[in-house]
């Protein structure tokens, strides 16, 4: 499924919405401010990992994809080599 420039802009906003939520929750807490900075620090780095596995993810989607084509490059190949030999 290819992305389109709709579905890119509503998943922005759903998330800049829940960052909002986030950091207005988190400002009105009734908690002391070094709780609110471990719980900020919780959202950063949940944020980063959450990055970097969907890249991970993607990455290795992308190279089985291409792995797949060379493989079936190298079989197209052979086939019609064996096809196209001479008996």
């Amino acid at each position: 499924m290819k992305a389109t420039q709709t579905y890119i802009t509503f998943n922005a906003a759903c998330a800049a919405a829940a960052y909002f939520m986030m950091g207005l929750s988190l400002w009105l807490a009734p908690v002391n401010l070094a709780t609110k900075g471990y719980w900020a620090m919780a959202i950063l780095l949940l944020t980063g990992s959450l990055v970097n596995l969907v890249k991970y993810r993607m990455d290795q989607r992308l190279e089985e994809e291409v792995t797949t084509k060379i493989e079936k490059a190298k079989n197209d190949k052979l086939i019609s080599e064996y096809v196209a030999r001479e008996p």
